[in-house]
């Protein structure tokens, strides 16, 4: 066993991660390569994290694999993402069932190219009774949108008198949000060296540990990630209360 898996606290896991797998184009052009070489090599980090969550029992593993503003790169890059996803869930259907790992999604993936979202549906319908964690993929997302469409969705229904004012709290727009049913991040984890969130779960990650790397995406390995829950592990989580408050 890798020296830091093993003090790593079992009992301490943060239930859900969120990644921003970011450095890709950065870490081809280190290579000599275009930048989509850098994306084909990010699948195999995508592979090792997934089964690293999922080997020490992490129940919720969110990755941001592509977001709405991400549609203004250059149309060669774009539709070789598109390629890379269909060919992608092509090739881990066997892995995520051996592993028990259930494929989810968030975004507008309806406006995704025909290919991609049906390989998508199929990947969540061929995963759907797996158990052992939750992979989503983040695609044309946009943390923004998505609170834009539950305001809009709750101001309807108040309109419409389905529920009143009254009735609007966190929990409420928490249903209302495409990660209904999922728990709030615990750990935020962003490769490349940048330190900025991107218009990613915003809402969701309200209370969430930042961890930010230097590593790019296709560098980062199950040790990074052992290193990063580590980190996580020796933080005082207040939320908002005194750290006596905490320790008691």
């Amino acid at each position: 066993m890798s020296e830091l898996k093993s003090k790593i606290d079992l009992k301490k896991l943060p239930k859900h991660i969120a990644v921003i797998m970011d450095g890709n184009g950065r870490w081809a052009k280190q290579h000599g390569k275009p930048r989509v070489f850098g994306h084909k090599n990010g699948v195999r980090s995508v592979r090792e994290i997934s089964e690293g969550c999922a080997e020490l029992g992490v129940e919720h593993l969110t990755l941001y694999a592509f977001s709405t503003e991400n549609w203004g790169r250059p149309s060669l890059e774009v539709n070789a993402l598109m390629a890379l996803l269909v060919e992608t869930i092509g090739k881990e259907m066997r892995t995520l069932n051996e592993n028990n790992i259930r494929l989810k999604t968030i975004g507008d993936i309806s406006n995704l190219p025909e290919r991609s979202y049906k390989a998508l549906l199929s990947g969540i319908e061929a995963t759907k009774n797996n158990s052992r964690m939750d992979l989503v993929l983040a695609l044309n997302y946009s943390s923004r949108w998505e609170i834009v469409q539950a305001i809009k969705t709750i101001a309807k229904d108040v309109k419409e008198g389905i529920i009143s004012e009254q009735e609007i709290t966190g929990d409420l727009v928490d249903n209302h949000l495409t990660t209904r049913g999922i728990p709030d991040p615990e750990l935020l984890i962003r490769t490349s060296g940048e330190k900025r969130i991107s218009n990613y779960l915003l809402w969701q990650i309200a209370y969430a540990e930042l961890y930010f790397t230097d590593v790019f995406w296709p560098d980062f390995s199950k040790e990074h990630l052992y290193q990063a829950i580590l980190d996580f592990q020796q933080r005082e989580r207040r939320f908002g209360k005194t750290g006596e408050q905490v320790r008691k």
